[in-house]
């Protein structure tokens, strides 16, 4: 059956799923408030499933040749000791992540739907579903469609999840979230290695190897600050230099970067939500990515969550009977993934991001101690990639 789509957001979720239900031949119309796509966003690290679904739609080499390998994760304390210590190739031989940079992502994923016949609608605001459950109100009041199928991929603060609240079992920010910067990095000091460093669970700074906007282009890497999301204005006014001595006193290993940020316009904050939804549709609307289950990034899956939410999507409806059975089975297939991903996060922010110095000691130790015993080390990998 040939469907019209209508998707509400063109972030990874909603570029994803356009590719794959246009190449099935559905009718597909992405809505989009801004109105273009710009150079928005830090890094990303793309875990083997994430490449996996961009294999699936043809894009992953032309996504890896503007990506930065990382081979491990390392995270220690402002002291020197190890608490995470995790290398892919413990799992298997060859596997890897890669950090990309959002802008370079949403490029080459746009640069594909132009090349289908799927139709972009910039600068409209989503903001309901008309009384037949099948129409798309905006924020003008022009309704558009009628379509078979809607899908929210509008973010973690989803406009349109706000018409079902009868959904939500969850949608609460979180008390922390990032401040982060992308920077250059010509001499590939910050390659192969997302870093970390602690004080206690009051500071955490890390280092995403983040690649090349463009072939030309230098590689480049994305800074995060952990911060309380109260402490963010006051940040503001106390200015860089502040920020700067808050940094330096934490770890050396940030100086290149520093000298870059010359005011806090180069800095954006960046607020963690999590959000639950059982099912993750109702009657003709679905949602994906951060929409259907935002969470914090402590486990690096969010991109990779929305890419195979994308390609679950159009397996289901490429084996359904009707729209109603498709979302049945797609909700059943995502459901433990993402769940997992929602409970393990919501249990590891508060032992990095909480202010509460007590939980670190037992983290120092149960999670270095984990990193050191193979078994346990393994496990954890596999965590942080299986999606």
């Amino acid at each position: 059956m040939v469907l019209r789509i209508g998707i509400v957001g063109c972030g990874t979720a909603g570029q994803a799923a356009a590719l794959f239900l246009a190449r099935r031949g559905h009718r597909v119309t992405v809505f989009e408030q801004a109105p273009g796509l710009g150079p928005v966003g830090a890094g990303l690290l793309l875990q083997p499933t994430g490449v996996s679904v961009l294999g699936r739609l043809g894009l992953d080499q032309a996504i890896l040749a503007l990506a930065s390998p990382v081979d491990s994760l390392l995270g220690t304390t402002h002291r020197g000791r190890r608490v995470l210590d995790l290398a892919y190739r413990d799992l298997r031989e060859g596997l890897r992540g890669y950090g990309v940079q959002r802008a370079a992502l949403s490029e080459t994923l746009l640069r594909a739907m132009l090349a289908e016949e799927i139709r972009l609608e910039f600068g409209t605001t989503v903001c309901g579903v008309g009384p037949d459950g099948r129409t798309l109100m905006d924020a003008g009041g022009d309704a558009h469609g009628p379509f078979d199928l809607i899908v929210g991929a509008d973010g973690a603060r989803s406009r349109l999840r706000a018409c079902f609240p009868g959904l939500v079992r969850r949608d609460r920010p979180y008390a922390w979230g990032a401040v982060w910067a992308i920077c250059d990095d010509p001499d590939g000091r910050y390659e192969g290695v997302l870093r970390q460093v602690y004080r206690g669970t009051r500071e955490m700074i890390g280092f995403l190897p983040s690649g090349r906007g463009a072939p030309d282009a230098p590689r480049r890497v994305s800074v995060f600050w952990s911060l309380p999301t109260r402490e963010w204005p006051a940040l503001l006014r106390r200015g860089v230099a502040d920020w700067k001595r808050r940094v330096r006193s934490l770890t050396d290993a940030a100086e290149p970067l520093l000298e870059q940020i010359d005011s806090m316009d180069r800095l954006i904050f960046a607020p963690y939500r999590d959000t639950i939804l059982r099912p993750s549709y109702r009657g003709r609307v679905v949602f994906l990515g951060d929409a259907g289950h935002s969470m914090s990034p402590q486990l690096g899956q969010g991109v990779n969550l929305a890419l195979l939410d994308a390609a679950a999507l159009s397996d289901a409806l490429e084996g359904a009977a009707s729209v109603g059975e498709a979302l049945r089975v797609f909700d059943g297939a995502r459901r433990r993934g993402t769940a997992f991903y929602q409970r393990a996060s919501r249990w590891l922010t508060p032992v990095f991001q909480s202010g509460c110095d007590p939980l670190a000691w037992p983290r120092d130790a149960l999670m270095g101690g984990c990193c050191r015993f193979g078994p346990t080390r393994r496990q954890a990998l596999r965590w942080r990639w299986r999606g």
